[in-house]
């Protein structure tokens, strides 16, 4: 499988080459990731491995939350020790703040730890982050339409779409038209970013150009499966 690591998006600085060159780069702390569960072709139809990133307080989690991650005791667990049901295997760690799955064939076990030293011979990355929602905006902040004339004929509505639907046939508006409506808070994948440098001692690594969404927004970084 292409490695896979969770983290969240620190901010936006500048390096030099060895040429002098100026680079934009997105610093990213990614991992440790602890391995919550591992998906299997028998068991669940389709292989993956699910990480968890940044531990949550206890008081904080649900009970749900925390056996995900640890055994709970309970009268349901009781009855199924009982009845010599398979212990399923737990990672034995904090709660979660940031769950994701990374499909694909793997060798890691349950409770072992993903962290950014993987991506070390690593060239290029796909980053898939959730953009800034920016909320309901017209169509010239969402889709760059010039508006309307500020002149003859066009009275108080200079910002606004102008016509959108059709004539007597089809009598409708088609499916796709570019209209006013929710702006960014949409999952975006940055494809083919180059790994500038990996920080091991401090969890960082570093990608020429821009990331989907805030500094501190989740992001999973994966190995690209695209040729330069």
């Amino acid at each position: 499988m292409s490695r896979g690591i969770l983290g969240r998006k620190v901010g936006m600085t500048q390096l030099y080459s060895d040429d002098g060159t100026v680079m934009t780069v997105t610093v990213l702390e990614a991992g440790p990731c602890n391995v919550l569960q591992v998906r299997t072709q028998e068991r669940d139809g389709y292989q993956a491995v699910q990480l968890g990133f940044s531990d949550k307080p206890r008081r904080l989690a649900s009970r749900s939350e925390r056996g995900h991650v640890a055994k709970l005791d309970s009268k349901r667990q009781r009855d199924r020790n009982k009845s010599g049901a398979a212990v399923v295997a737990k990672a034995d760690c904090e709660p979660q703040r940031f769950v994701r799955e990374i499909r694909g064939e793997t060798d890691l076990e349950v409770g072992a730890q993903v962290g950014v030293d993987a991506f070390a011979e690593v060239k290029a990355v796909d980053v898939t982050g959730t953009s800034k929602g920016r909320g309901f905006a017209g169509v010239m902040k969402r889709h760059n339409f010039s508006g309307q004339r500020a002149t003859h004929g066009v009275k108080k509505v200079h910002r606004h779409a102008g016509g959108t639907g059709c004539s007597a046939s089809p009598s409708r508006t088609f499916k796709g038209r570019r209209m006013a409506g929710q702006y960014g808070n949409v999952k975006h994948t940055k494809r083919n970013l180059q790994v500038v440098r990996v920080d091991a001692e401090n969890n960082l690594i570093m990608v020429r150009g821009g990331v989907p969404g805030p500094a501190g927004g989740y992001v999973v970084i994966r190995e690209t499966n695209m040729v330069r």
